[in-house]
């Protein structure tokens, strides 16, 4: 039963908080309903609202967003237009106007749609602790301890793509989710990230994919092969919105499509 609900007013405060137990609070789209339901044991919340980590910062072409930013606030900020299909793509405006950044990228999949997009987008994580702060690549483990302050990552200098399969078009979970940032000079793909969602317990990079795609051109044959090597390395699961086998046939048809803008 919940019993305590704690404002630290910094991220290291809250750090020191977590050592002796409970659970962040960012928006609460994924915590509350296990509270409110009983799911599981949850005695003390420490909520973040008060700590100092929304914000958005755009200096040149690297981009900071604060952990506790909305999802809202980033699809509304003009400076990062690119970002804006991703951000609509996920949930619906009332959950968008409470869910952080920060706890996008814990979300199991098949959500977690934006954790996809800074996977491509090379992204990095500042994390405190009681023992100090540490930057790690997106995607990398944190421990229990540990509170997510600031997400860092550069504009796409080049191509930008993004497209995420669903079984509505607004509202619904991902079948397949696809972001890659890519950049093309002389006709010849020179750099490639490319991420999934929906088809790994968490969102993966298609490493096959972006080998195949390096030094060759953009175009409908090197598409093919790219999008028939992005299975590697996946793993596709059974739930409510999709089969194993049903992603796993499709994730080549939305790696094709995102990599060629088709509809």
């Amino acid at each position: 039963m919940l019993s305590n609900v704690l404002m630290p007013s910094s991220a290291a405060e809250a750090a020191g908080l977590l050592r002796d137990g409970g659970w962040l609070l960012g928006g609460g789209t994924v915590v509350m309903p296990k509270v409110n339901t009983g799911a599981v044991p949850v005695s003390r919340l420490i909520c973040l609202h008060r700590a100092g980590l929304a914000g958005i910062t755009v200096n040149g072409g690297s981009v900071s967003v604060g952990a506790a930013t909305t999802l809202g606030a980033l699809g509304a900020d003009d400076r990062l237009l690119f970002l804006h299909p991703v951000v609509r793509s996920i949930a619906s405006p009332p959950v968008r106007n409470l869910a952080t950044v920060g706890g996008n990228l814990f979300v199991a999949q098949p959500y977690g749609d934006l954790a996809v997009a800074l996977l491509a987008l090379d992204a990095r994580v500042e994390v405190v602790s009681a023992d100090g702060t540490r930057e790690v690549p997106v995607g990398t483990p944190v421990e229990p301890t540990e509170v997510v302050t600031d997400l860092r990552f550069a504009l796409p200098a080049g191509l930008w793509r993004y497209r995420k399969a669903m079984r509505r078009k607004h509202n619904s979970a991902s079948i397949v989710t696809v972001a890659a940032a890519l950049t093309v000079t002389d006709g010849l793909v020179r750099t490639a990230r490319i991420a999934l969602g929906g088809v790994a317990p968490r969102p993966v990079r298609a490493l096959a994919a972006e080998r195949a795609l390096v030094g060759a051109p953009l175009d409908g044959p090197s598409v093919e092969a790219a999008a028939h090597a992005a299975s590697e390395g996946t793993e596709p699961f059974d739930d409510a919105y999709a089969s194993a086998w049903y992603r796993a046939r499709v994730l080549p048809v939305h790696v094709r499509r995102a990599l060629l803008s088709e509809q």
